[in-house]
């Protein structure tokens, strides 16, 4: 595709290992530097995310009537400095649950911005045709991220302290800002008609354009309900896995991360199935696979067996989504004026933040209330709710491919 999108998506590969090397980095800190108990571990996971997710509610207008690439950066070199407090102020001995909940604030608020310019920017600089080869080049690279980088993460933090993995994931950000850099070239200028005052309206434009889009609308509201009940159940499962079923923490990280090979294999499917059965069937066929798994974890036993239905589980689910997201996320820009993709993936992403920070809370007293296997039981019979959802959008939303 190129040498521009080469540095694009080296610069996504490396941010992506740094962000797994780091996977709850902060529940980690959280609990051996800070001797956090379970309720602050928990207010650390759900606030800062849901306080990003406000923050950049008027980012996306401002993302959108501005150059995409020296937002990216601008977002990364953001990120980059914000984690750097955080072994700084380890050093020092100033670490406080008040400031990592401002960096998980940041960070996340930055993150909606980067994926926002960064989907605005990937529609500009990759030809139409290509669009899903490139989504599932990030999907596979995703994946083996996830693969490799909690357990390399959970050696380095053995290895060297819990804040080694937050400092990579900081210097992550700086070499995906020098590799955007490097992507040079010119990218389409954009209007400048409301670049330097936004009105109300222009904040609540994407969530307008999605609710208003037949294209979208089942689209938007099928993932916001199907990836938040498929999250809402990991921290059940990891009570009810480390706790009564007497799992080891590394039985615990091999069951989430042998499956993960799962999600590499789908994003390498989804090109060639596209090409054999058309967008459509593809999309409806692994959005409704994806959701029937989950259930399955409430019947989790001890003792060998039981790791393995967990993983043949998660593998289930992963493989599917690996083949969904690139063919959903190319759909979504497939379907989006140029004029509006900042806008419409920033409130996208904010949906999903708030969605998944809110249901999550929400499990969390209900485990606590029920037991983790109801929890967990709960949010597989409402996954099995969600396929009509994606079953409602037009056809000619979900046309084949060279057809729509």
């Amino acid at each position: 595709m190129g040498r521009r999108f080469g540095w694009l998506w080296a610069a996504y590969s490396v941010s992506a290992l740094g962000t797994y090397l780091a996977f709850d980095a902060f529940s980690v800190i959280a609990v051996i530097a800070l001797h956090a108990g379970s309720a602050e571990v928990a207010l650390l996971a759900a606030t800062g995310p849901a306080v990003g997710a406000v923050a950049a509610v008027p980012l996306g207008p401002w993302v959108e009537f501005r150059l995409k690439r020296p937002v990216m950066i601008a977002m990364d070199l953001v990120r980059f400095a914000a984690l750097l407090t955080i072994p700084v102020a380890y050093a020092l001995g100033g670490l406080g649950l008040g400031q990592m909940l401002l960096v998980s604030a940041l960070v996340a608020a930055a993150d909606i911005t980067f994926n926002a310019a960064s989907g605005a920017f990937l529609k500009s600089l990759v030809p139409a045709d290509r669009l899903l080869g490139a989504n599932a080049r990030f999907e596979s690279t995703n994946w083996t991220a996830l693969v490799l980088g909690p357990p390399l993460g959970g050696a380095a933090i053995g290895l060297f302290g819990p804040v080694t993995t937050v400092v990579a994931n900081a210097v992550s950000f700086l070499l995906s800002a020098l590799g955007i850099r490097a992507v040079g070239g010119g990218e389409p200028r954009p209007e400048h008609r409301n670049a330097e005052r936004l009105r109300a309206g222009d904040l609540l434009e994407g969530w307008r354009y999605i609710l208003s889009s037949p294209d979208l609308r089942p689209l938007f509201l099928n993932n916001l309900a199907a990836n938040a009940l498929i999250m809402v159940a990991v921290p059940p499962l990891a009570v009810l896995m480390l706790g009564p079923l007497g799992f080891a923490p590394w039985q615990y990280g091999l069951a989430f991360a042998v499956p993960c090979l799962g999600g590499l294999l789908g994003a390498r499917l989804a090109r060639p199935l596209v090409a054999r059965h058309g967008q459509r069937r593809v999309l409806r066929t692994s959005g409704i696979l994806r959701v029937v798994w989950p259930l399955g974890l409430a019947f989790v036993r001890p003792g060998p067996p039981g790791l393995l239905l967990v993983m043949a589980l998660e593998f289930g689910v992963i493989t599917c989504s690996g083949v969904y997201n690139p063919v959903y996320v190319t759909r979504r820009l497939e379907c989006t004026p140029d004029d509006r993709v900042a806008r419409t993936l920033s409130a996208w992403s904010i949906s999903s933040k708030a969605t998944t920070a809110t249901l999550t809370a929400l499990w969390g007293l209900l485990a606590s209330l029920t037991g983790p296997r109801t929890a967990i039981a709960a949010a597989g019979v409402l996954l099995l709710a969600t396929p009509p959802l994606l079953l409602k959008a037009p056809a000619r939303a979900l046309a084949p491919e060279g057809t729509g």
